[in-house]
Order: structure tokens, then C-alpha cells, then sequence
């Protein structure tokens, strides 16, 4: 089965984030593996409160989910703060996804919730 891996928030209301994206996975027959970058209180209205993710914390994520189960393809959504973002260019981009499809989500803002990246 083919492995797909979200870097991204958790959404409590699981219209978007990393809810959403192994939701899709599943959807199309692929098995979905996650890095929580954030966790957010939300509901349809918006955002009720959020706090990032310690990016050492993204980090070991990261690299428990690629070193054990492998990962096809790479999907990034909201990464919550630069050091997240250096993280993932510097210790997992050439090395465990290269040559891997990638999609990067920009989700730096949205429609119901404040900035996202800072």
C-alpha cells in the first residue's frame, strides 16, 4: 500500500489540517501517516485558541514515521513557525523525501483563523 505523510496542524474540528488530509488518504486508498506542526481549538465559526508545536517535537515526528513505515509522498499544510519550516528543508527534504511527490499546502492564513506562520 502506498504511504502518504502530512506535516501539518490538527484541526479539533476536522475540517481541515491533519484530520482532513488523512481523511482524503484514506479516501483514495492510501495509508496516511502525520507530523502534528500545531493544535488548534476550532469549530465552523473559527479559531477559539492554537499553540504551536515545539519544532524538535515536528522533528522526531517526522523521523519516527519515515525511518519505520517509509512514506511515497509528502503533503505540507500549515507549519506553524519558521523553525518548523527549517526543520523540515534542512533535516528531511533531501534525505528521506527526496525524489518523492510533495505537495506544499501554504496554509499561512485563512479565511476563519488568524496568521498561522510567524
Amino acid at each position: 500500500m502506498r504511504v502518504a505523510l502530512t506535516i501539518a496542524g490538527s484541526d479539533s474540528s476536522a475540517g481541515a489540517g491533519i484530520q482532513a488530509d488523512l481523511k482524503t488518504f484514506a479516501a483514495h486508498g492510501v495509508f496516511g501517516v502525520s507530523a502534528i506542526t500545531a493544535v488548534t481549538a476550532q469549530n465552523t465559526t473559527g479559531v477559539i485558541a492554537s499553540a504551536p508545536m515545539p519544532a524538535d517535537l515536528v522533528t522526531s515526528q517526522l523521523e519516527a514515521v519515515v525511518s519505520d513505515i517509509g512514506v511515497h509522498a509528502a503533503k505540507t499544510g500549515m507549519l506553524a513557525h519558521a523553525a518548523v519550516v527549517h526543520g523540515r528543508a534542512e533535516r528531511h527534504r533531501p534525505a528521506a523525501l527526496e525524489g518523492r511527490q510533495q505537495v506544499n499546502d501554504r496554509a499561512a492564513a485563512g479565511s476563519s483563523r488568524p496568521r498561522s506562520l510567524g
